[in-house]
């Protein structure tokens, strides 16, 4: 085969062999060292040159050929194994998009668990400027991991760099790394191979790197954080439901009775919480009632029918009682008049934080409430219960302010004990009733599973490391896979023609039909999916 004319390895775009049929004029390289190195810059593209890299990288992949050459040999076998996976999987994706199966489940799991799940919940909802800050971050970490493979190959090679190069194109970061295209010629085919798999075998080794990273993380920082204790608020959203309540240092301890330790034990809650709300289509009462003395009942506002439909003046809520002991299942309530009239003594408008700083009574605190008699109200209570409306939940939570100046005791945790007075539990914390939407709730709060240790302070660390590694793992693992798709330049490219020359069977002729057309249709597929993934991920 004949040789390539020029090399110049980058993320998006990679070298193509072609016949050498004479000398070539011009290069896209320079052959020889140029002191002087020309930036490029347009409206669309702009870059930065650098040789400073040059010599370190070059004396480390010399001095370190061996293991360099024995790493790369095993991230080529990796790499081809992927090339082949990735293909596949596309072949397989593209034929349940024209309806001609109807897909593997499990390898359905995999793509809405992993990358395209991940970008689809970031598009789902609105992107801050945080969330921009973590993607180029990430995208220059990894395209850097990329870039760095492909220099370390080169140089175990004994392939000198020519430069490195920091570029914009449109909105979108990257790297490159350019080599002596002389040096290239007189390398074996499986060296260039190693070379053009590199890239890919340094993005996976990275995604298991950034793994294991954020798995170990609590153990790292177990010194100066604590984890999984419970949730700490970092930033509450002024258009969130929340402000005003909630604020950066609190902590989140229990949601509508349940402890709440992790962010995944939070969403679970908050799902499920959502789930029942949407589930019933009538009003309904739970099991989750207050001892709210008669004499408070009495005193209340009595509810208004309109429209066959309980209503309350103002900010208070529709409440009715319910029994202590037999109140095992939720009840829906009927809107026919008969139904009404029957119930109608037993509801009532009452103050949703007037019943904070009561005894909590019925089964369904999750094994909150413990007594023998199954409930804690005396004689002059009753157990009192919201009644909710249809789309719209009425969930309690409970927090805590370690980091207070008005409190005192240091190790005192709110919610320990249902029995403590409102005055007790404001010294370091409360409750609050949220009534609204459990789910944009939810996003309208940043939250992290780490507290420091000492007095509130960098308490913004762990969450930020945590999240820079989760982005890069997921831009890395998307770089990975698409330079190993066997489409125009990219990677997968090149590591597929290189691939071909090592069946001597096949004459120079079948090789590049082979490879053009499976480089047009690898293109073709890839433009319908993504085009695909869009529409899905927008809609």
């Amino acid at each position: 085969m004949a040789e390539p004319n020029n090399i110049q390895l980058q993320p998006g775009r990679r070298p193509i062999r072609r016949p050498n049929t004479a000398t070539p004029s011009h290069t896209l390289l320079p052959l020889r060292r140029s002191p002087h190195l020309s930036n490029s810059i347009s409206c669309w593209y702009c870059d930065f040159k650098t040789s400073v890299f040059n010599e370190p990288i070059f004396h480390f992949g010399r001095k370190h050929f061996r293991w360099l050459r024995i790493w790369f040999s095993i991230g080529m076998g990796f790499s081809l194994t992927t090339l082949i996976g990735v293909t596949l999987i596309m072949l397989l994706e593209s034929a349940k998009a024209l309806n001609l199966y109807n897909g593997i489940p499990w390898l359905n799991n995999i793509l809405d668990g992993s990358i395209l799940g991940f970008y689809s919940s970031v598009f789902k909802y609105s992107i801050s400027v945080a969330d921009i800050g973590y993607m180029c971050v990430s995208s220059i970490i990894s395209v850097a991991v990329h870039e760095l493979g492909h220099a370390l190959a080169a140089t175990s090679e004994g392939i000198p760099i020519e430069y490195t190069a920091l570029f914009l194109a449109v909105m979108f970061p990257g790297a490159l790394v350019a080599f002596n295209y002389e040096s290239l010629q007189i390398i074996p085919r499986a060296a260039t191979l190693r070379i053009y798999c590199a890239g890919v075998w340094h993005n996976a080794a990275f995604c298991v790197v950034c793994a294991l990273t954020v798995f170990l993380l609590p153990f790292i920082l177990y010194p100066l954080y604590s984890h999984g204790e419970s949730l700490m608020v970092l930033d509450v959203s002024a258009e969130s439901p929340l402000y005003g309540y909630l604020s950066p240092g609190y902590l989140i301890t229990k949601l509508d009775g349940n402890p709440v330790h992790t962010s995944k034990e939070w969403m679970e809650t908050v799902y499920l919480l959502d789930k029942q709300i949407s589930q019933n289509t009538n009003h309904y009462i739970s099991n989750k009632g207050y001892c709210v003395p008669n004499l408070a009942i009495a005193e209340s506002k009595n509810a208004e029918i309109v429209d066959n439909q309980f209503k309350c003046p103002n900010d208070l809520t529709l409440f009715t009682t319910i029994s202590c002991v037999d109140s095992s299942t939720a009840n829906d309530i009927s809107s026919n008049e008969t139904d009404h009239q029957l119930m109608m003594e037993n509801v009532y408008c009452f103050p949703a934080k007037g019943l904070l700083g009561e005894k909590k009574c019925g089964n369904g605190w999750n094994n909150a409430v413990k007594n023998d008699t199954n409930c804690l109200c005396t004689e002059d209570e009753s157990c009192s219960t919201p009644i909710h409306v249809p789309g719209v939940s009425w969930v309690e939570i409970t927090f805590s302010r370690p980091y207070s100046s008005d409190c005192t005791q240091a190790g005192i945790e709110i919610g320990s004990s249902y029995n403590k007075s409102w005055s007790e539990e404001s010294k370091c914390g409360g409750s609050f009733v949220f009534i609204g939407d459990m789910m944009s709730m939810s996003r309208s709060i940043w939250l992290t599973e780490y507290q420091p240790r000492w007095p509130y302070g960098f308490a913004y660390f762990p969450d930020l490391v945590e999240k820079l590694l989760v982005n890069s793992f997921h831009v890395s693992l998307m770089l990975a896979l698409l330079n190993s798709l066997p489409v125009y330049y990219l990677d997968g490219e090149s590591i597929l023609e290189v691939a071909l020359c090592f069946f001597g069977s096949l004459t120079p002729r079948i090789r590049d039909a082979v490879l053009r057309s499976s480089l047009v249709a690898g293109t073709l597929i890839c433009c319908l999916l993504f085009s695909r993934i869009l529409l899905s991920v927008m809609s």
